[in-house]
């Protein structure tokens, strides 16, 4: 695996949960004192969810966009067995060894557009980003963004690349318009999408891309549905997000052709 990334931390103590969305993330603690939003492989979409979860940080670490820290969050076998709540000991018991956490931000509110408007060149990153990994959950109604010491944080990609719920004709959805970027919240200032294409697709290399994949822990790579082995499944995924960038065009135009219908 590729250290370059991410640290590896033991999950100590379950704190709460956090009761957004079906996943049920957690807020726990780990053996380097600090807390983190704990992200389980034993919930919804399992494994895949953390997946999209890594790569679309990743992903947007690399352009510089600001995202709380990822690390991969081991949970021991005997963790969770005194949880009371059996929907929670459930989740715990069915997501021992490695998950995915972000750094908890303490004190950080939930980003509301109307109170804060995001500038046209950081508006045209976000929406950029979440152009290319596919993520349907970044709306009005969940804006999956914080503010935290006066600056904007991304957080929550695991509905990206939604293509690796089907494995079907991968090289077509590569190539999708994304026709669900006019429920962006941040398409209405996204006035630069031209120009921070040119600039992301010179940042974002071949080769910080299969850096970026190569680092997935093959224990989430077992898939029961396909007989792609580990190292396939990292190829799709290197592919899929190499094409995408190669025809970025088709997913800028429809952003840009969504923005228009919205002003």
């Amino acid at each position: 695996m590729n250290k370059e990334y991410l640290r590896t931390v033991t999950v100590t103590r379950y704190i709460t949960p956090l009761r957004e969305g079906g996943s049920l993330p957690a807020l726990s603690e780990a053996d380097d004192d600090f807390k983190y939003v704990l992200k389980f492989k034993g919930a919804g979409h399992g494994v895949k969810a953390l997946i999209a979860e890594f790569i679309g940080g990743e992903i947007a670490r690399v352009l510089g966009l600001k995202i709380p820290e990822l690390v991969f969050a081991n949970l021991d076998e005997a963790f969770g067995r005194t949880e009371g709540d059996e929907e929670i000991q459930d989740l715990l018991q069915g997501s021992q060894g490695l998950n995915l956490a972000l750094h908890f931000l303490s004190g950080a509110i939930n980003f509301d557009p109307v109170v804060t408007t995001v500038e046209a060149k950081l508006a045209s990153q976000i929406v950029w980003l979440d152009a290319l990994i596919t993520n349907v959950d970044r709306t009005f109604r969940n804006t999956n963004m914080l503010i935290w010491h006066k600056k904007l944080w991304l957080i929550d990609h695991g509905a990206s690349f939604y293509f690796h719920h089907s494995w079907t004709n991968r090289e077509k959805h590569a190539k999708s318009p994304f026709a669900l970027i006019k429920d962006h919240v941040l398409l209405p200032q996204a006035s630069l999408l031209t120009e921070v294409d040119t600039e992301f697709k010179k940042i974002l290399t071949g080769e910080k891309i299969r850096g970026i994949i190569e680092a997935i822990p093959e224990d989430w790579l077992h898939w029961q549905e396909t007989d792609d082995k580990p190292e396939e499944i990292k190829e799709a995924y290197i592919q899929f997000l190499l094409v995408r960038l190669e025809h970025s065009e088709i997913f800028i135009k429809e952003a840009q052709n969504a923005r228009q219908a919205l002003i």
